[in-house]
């Protein structure tokens, strides 16, 4: 946990020494927090960074080398992932993160998605207490892994011999003890927590 919540430390991770430094220099400039920025020019220096420091922003190349979100999510499972796009990325590389930048993007763009980072979180630090002691029950994981293959609220209801309604009850308890409130964070869960696999993952 940050001893200072005014900090924000982002790491920058980017194999182009020119595209790595360039975004340090630009988050140096942003005024609306204190970041702390850092560079990473390997997948063993992040991990030694996640095991010594709290990160609460990672900013990565989805090619990165050897780039391991589980690995990352497992060590830092409140840690915030903004994809950096050098070039056109894989769907399936997306999913896994919270938010995406471009090299084209301008200031003023890359300022409101670390602010908007830094606002979730802080949302998950201060819920993270409130949700560990509510673990989700059997049946709560296993709509999880409906909802993150694609199927309706409806065909859920169908395979589990339960009504709409119940499904929808469930899907706001999982949203609630999780804090997830979109598709793609909760495929980073699932995905994270071993309950489906990526290939399974439903493409939007």
């Amino acid at each position: 946990m940050r001893t200072n919540d005014e900090n924000v430390r982002v790491a920058v991770a980017e194999e182009s020494a020119i595209v790595r430094s360039g975004m340090i220099i630009i988050l140096k400039r942003l005024s609306h927090s204190k970041i702390i920025p850092m560079e990473v020019v390997s997948m063993e220096t992040l991990i030694d960074c996640l095991q010594m420091q709290d990160i609460d922003i990672l900013i990565a190349n989805p090619d990165f080398s050897k780039l391991n979100i589980p690995s990352i999510k497992k060590i830092a499972p409140d840690i915030k992932l903004i994809a950096l796009l050098t070039s056109v990325a894989k769907y399936e590389q997306l999913l896994v993160f919270d938010a995406q930048l471009s090299i084209v993007d301008d200031v003023q763009t890359i300022s409101n998605v670390i602010e908007q980072m830094n606002i979730d979180s802080k949302k998950t630090h201060k819920n993270a207490s409130e949700s560990a002691e509510e673990p989700l029950s059997l049946r709560e994981k296993e709509i999880v892994m409906y909802v993150v293959k694609g199927m309706t609220n409806k065909e859920i209801a169908e395979n589990l011999f339960l009504s709409v309604h119940t499904v929808i009850t469930h899907r706001r308890n999982i949203a609630r003890k999780l804090q997830i409130h979109s598709s793609a964070a909760l495929a980073i869960y699932a995905i994270v927590n071993n309950l489906v696999d990526i290939k399974d993952v439903k493409q939007r």
